[in-house]
């Protein structure tokens, strides 16, 4: 395993930081529209998820991938006196469950800090490195 060039641990924890901070935007979209009945075209809001890939092959960056919907079963809640409800009296609401939203949003945090903490301390190495060089 090889790192082909010189700030290779800087690009991959910058892909890093730069993927999970878009995995954070489409996340808290999730929780902005999690009771959204209405996103246009009179459907609800569908969950958005990230996907992350690799730059390149072997040691390299990671980069979102696409944003695709969530395919899954749109909740339907009983709400007679909602004025977008069917005739038997329900209505659909967005994929959203926000208890997952929340862990998704805690792990993209923490992978965001985890790549924040590597370039402080490639920053560090490299000014001990320079002191001992003077």
């Amino acid at each position: 395993m090889t790192v082909d060039k010189v700030f290779g641990p800087i690009d991959i924890s910058v892909s890093g930081m730069r993927a999970h901070d878009q995995s954070m935007e489409v996340i808290s979209s999730n929780i902005a529209n999690a009771r959204t009945i209405d996103a246009g075209q009179g459907k609800p809001y569908r969950r958005l998820e990230a996907l992350l890939r690799s730059e390149n092959e072997g040691v390299s960056g990671v980069v979102v991938d696409n944003v695709v919907p969530d395919m899954s079963a749109l909740q339907r809640i009983y709400d007679p006196g909602n004025p977008k409800a069917d005739a038997t009296g329900y209505i659909t609401m967005p994929n959203v469950q926000l208890p997952v939203e929340m862990m998704n949003l805690g792990v993209a945090s923490r992978a965001y800090q985890a790549n924040a903490a590597i370039l402080k301390r490639y920053q560090k190495m490299v000014e001990t490195t320079l002191e001992l060089l003077r």
